[in-house]
């Protein structure tokens, strides 16, 4: 039997709706996409994206566990490093390394444990 897969979408645990914002959005610059509650007094999950990379981020216990790592590939990750830069966020002063397996790596934690790592690739 063949089928295809698709890139998976990460959720990723969040606490507080206002740092996640200011992290995905005003730093990161993700757009959010789409907001759900179940009802009045219920977590938040949503869908931010930036390009091809959809991230749900979910306020509800047994979605998943905080602390998740996540690898994102760019081809662009001077002009990302040079966005956050500029950014200034408080909590994250990014820079770029070079792996010992031949890819530049940058990797950003958020304000709840989660790390993403922005890869660039060698060329081969």
């Amino acid at each position: 039997m063949s089928f295809q897969l698709h890139a998976p979408t990460p959720v990723l645990r969040i606490f507080d709706e206002a740092l996640a914002r200011d992290f995905y959005v005003g730093f990161l610059g993700f757009a959010v996409d789409w907001e759900h509650r179940f009802g009045d007094n219920f977590p938040l999950y949503m869908q931010v994206s930036q390009g091809d990379c959809q991230l749900h981020l979910s306020g509800h216990h047994g979605d998943c566990c905080p602390g998740a790592s996540l690898r994102i590939v760019t081809p662009a990750l001077d002009a990302l490093h040079q966005q956050l830069s500029a950014a200034d966020y408080k909590h994250a002063k990014p820079g770029i390394e070079l792996k010992p397996w031949g890819s530049r790596e940058m990797t950003v934690t958020d304000p709840f444990g989660n790390r993403l790592t922005f890869v660039e690739d060698a060329e081969p």
